[in-house]
């Protein structure tokens, strides 16, 4: 393969798995532990 089509997959990839793993935090069993700035200064 060509090195620019390597970088381009290896690029895509890394995106693709940041992509993952914030939509895992922001929805997924972790999403349980974060605090809600809203929600502790009620006015």
């Amino acid at each position: 393969m060509e090195p620019a089509t390597v970088l381009s997959i290896s690029t895509a990839a890394v995106l693709i798995a940041i992509t993952a793993y914030g939509i895992y935090v922001s929805f997924g069993p972790p999403s349980e532990e974060l605090a809600d700035p809203f929600e502790d200064h009620e006015d």
